[in-house]
């Protein structure tokens, strides 16, 4: 059905009719119930402590157990978040606060894979393309540039690629 048959069909519905097709698209489907829940009761302060926490618990787990640092796990929030229209301001900061803790993991490590390099590099990359995109890079400088930073410090073979987005503050 395209978007424009789907309109026809709504004008067409009695408002008890539509009422009750929202409350069975609701009780149906979870993605229905989690954006309306976050619509109506958008706790980002609560979300983002849960998303650094898991985050964070990739890099650094609580137990004896292996890190699996997996860069998907983060991926996952911020798609979600960005789905759910989450405020730009707080994305972005869960976006670097990603990078942070995974720069923070390899540098107590002799050894880093490229693989992770690139990894972190192409969430650098997502994140300052965000904030540009937003409006709001000025208030993520400071982190852009220490993230830039921290890559130079730990040699990562990929430094020149920070070092490039980092120029585009200049």
């Amino acid at each position: 059905m395209s978007k424009r048959d789907f309109k026809k069909y709504i004008r067409s519905l009695e408002k008890e009719d539509l009422e009750e097709q929202l409350l069975d698209l609701y009780n149906r489907f979870q993605d229905v119930k989690v954006y309306y829940n976050f619509v109506f009761n958008p706790d980002e302060e609560k979300l983002l402590r849960e998303a650094k926490f898991k985050i964070s618990k990739e890099y650094f787990p609580p137990n004896k157990r292996r890190p699996k640092a997996r860069r998907s796990v983060a991926h996952k929030f911020i798609k979600h978040y960005l789905k759910l229209g989450m405020e730009p301001h707080a994305l972005a900061d869960l976006m670097f606060y990603n990078i942070e803790v995974a720069q923070s993991f390899s540098k107590g490590k002799d050894y880093i894979t490229e693989a992770f390099q690139k990894s972190i590099f192409k969430s650098f990359e997502q994140a300052v393309n965000y904030v540009i995109h937003n409006g709001i890079s000025g208030e993520f400088i400071d982190r852009i540039y220490k993230i830039g930073d921290e890559a130079n410090e730990q040699k990562w073979f990929n430094t020149y690629q920070f070092d490039q987005l980092k120029d585009r503050f200049l």
